[in-house]
């Protein structure tokens, strides 16, 4: 059996929204730096998103 998948909460009209696709262009994994700390986002072979510091 197939599970249905929920749709994900829409977010408040004042957050800003942006596309995996624009982030990541092509890529499976971006790093992102904040506050002097490197983090890496990646996309699983499943399509979720893991964030390593």
């Amino acid at each position: 059996m197939i599970a249905d998948k929920t749709p994900a909460p829409q977010p408040a009209a004042h957050v800003r929204t942006i596309e995996s696709a624009e982030i990541f262009r092509g890529q499976s994994e971006i790093v992102i730096r904040h506050e002097g700390f490197t983090y890496r986002l990646k996309i699983t072979r499943q399509g979720k998103l893991i964030l390593n510091k």
